[in-house]
């Protein structure tokens, strides 16, 4: 018997499936109370042993106010505190002294006050020559003969797509289809395709997705300027399924997957993941309505780095753009800074995770390998107050890209976009697409 579900029921799954895609680029709540901490220098940077000093404002409604017990902290990104204290404000508004670097690298201070029984905490963070932090994570001398060698393995297999139109999802101008495809070892790939419904050949546009065990709702609204649309989850599972599946695995057997099968390279958790997005461009060019001349990759989080992982796989796709990439230089807490999500070597993580054939099996999936070997045109956009993917990471990989390459900095932005990065790299990438023209 086929089951229903109830209309306000999927208007909730309709409602999450759309958030979904936008989810990593999305812009956090405004708070009633915001703690400004912004460094003296407008554009944020600072040469080494130059100080950098630090405004701090506490207001609400644009107005200054009177809060209690303002303690500050300062450190080099996601490190110990170094130094810490009080402050006192005058009229909303107090400067701080942070102090200098001597490496290249990113010295953040945070800010937290009470007001009315609740804590409210800003950070601001100041960039030491960036340009010049190199990655600590070593790329093994065989890695690009173990990644060709993979590639080859999976050619071998056939693809076996299959397609179930989703007529609730389709528009007048637009096709939408729940898709898998194989992956190795009789795993699939799933995702949500948009299609054009008039007949020609249209780019193609790859999402690839953040961290986390959802259902997707596939890219409706650039499939409605002209391309197809392919948004894939990355777990071997459909991406149409109730909600509460995925509640379920991301609580049970999904939980803190980025850690699974460190020890080996052949085992690792990415070894599908990566290969399955490979896969996801074997899909897009077999299909008739692509024009394999015009296909690109977009993600944000571990959808960046998936986008730079990817294009550096395969040259088939000839642009990328990229959203404050994790999976960026993990193994900096191991040199005395910042690493890259998931943070294997901080904290907790720190005494399970430090050995050394999983230090050895990063070198294969880490960002910064792929970086130095990608050859796509791409732009990028992350920010200086990202606590999930530290700056210090991400200019690691970045920096290491000898590919044409343009980084859009803003610099107050945490894990999150305002609307105007996004709009000014999708713009980037229509153009680049000949979307529109």
């Amino acid at each position: 018997m086929k089951k229903t579900i109830a209309p306000q029921k999927t208007l909730w799954i309709l409602a999450f499936t759309t958030i979904s895609i936008l989810f990593a680029q999305a812009q956090p709540p405004e708070r009633f109370i915001k703690i400004i901490v912004a460094p003296d220098h407008t554009d944020w940077v600072y040469k080494l042993n130059e100080k950098a000093s630090f405004k701090i404002s506490i207001t609400q409604s644009g107005e200054p106010i009177a809060v209690t017990n303002v303690r500050y902290a300062i450190m080099p990104e996601k490190m110990p505190k170094e130094k810490t204290g009080t402050l006192t404000l005058n009229n909303g508004v107090a400067t701080l002294e942070g102090g200098t670097m001597k490496q290249p690298g990113f010295l953040r201070v945070e800010v937290e006050a009470d007001y009315n029984g609740k804590t409210y905490k800003g950070i601001g963070t100041a960039a030491f020559e960036p340009e010049k932090i190199q990655p600590t994570v070593k790329t093994p001398p065989d890695f690009m003969a173990f990644w060709e060698k993979e590639k080859a393995d999976l050619a071998k297999i056939p693809l076996q797509p299959k397609l179930t139109l989703l007529p609730e999802k389709c528009t007048d101008k637009v096709n939408v289809y729940h898709v898998s495809f194989r992956n190795f070892a009789n795993s699939r790939m799933f995702g949500i395709l948009c299609t054009p419904k008039q007949e020609g050949k249209y780019p193609a546009l790859l999402h690839v997705p953040g961290a986390g065990i959802r259902p997707y709702a596939g890219d409706l609204a650039n499939a409605e300027k002209g391309m197809v649309t392919l948004q894939i989850g990355i777990h071997g599972i459909p991406v149409n399924l109730d909600p509460d599946v995925y509640t379920a695995l991301s609580e049970g057997a999904l939980r803190n997957y980025p850690t699974f099968n460190l020890d080996f390279k052949e085992t690792n958790y990415y070894r599908r993941v990566y290969l399955g997005c490979v896969r996801a461009v074997d899909f897009l060019y077999q299909l008739s309505q692509t024009d394999t001349t015009r296909v690109a990759i977009t993600g944000g989080s571990q959808g960046g780095a998936l986008s730079i992982i990817t294009a550096s796989l395969d040259s088939r796709i000839k642009y990328l753009t990229a959203f404050y990439p994790a999976l960026s230089d993990m193994t900096g807490y191991l040199e005395g800074r910042a690493g890259g999500w998931p943070h294997l070597f901080t904290g907790q993580n720190l005494a399970f995770q430090n050995k050394p054939e999983k230090i050895a099996t990063l070198g294969y999936y880490d960002v910064v390998s792929f970086a130095r070997n990608l050859k796509t045109p791409g732009y990028y956009s992350f920010g200086y107050n990202d606590e999930t993917c530290p700056p210090t990471s991400m200019y690691a990989s970045y920096n290491q890209i000898k590919a044409p390459k343009e980084l859009f900095i803003v610099q107050e932005t945490g894990h999150w976009t305002f609307p105007e990065q996004n709009e000014k790299l999708s713009n980037w990438m229509l153009e680049k697409l000949g979307v529109g023209k």
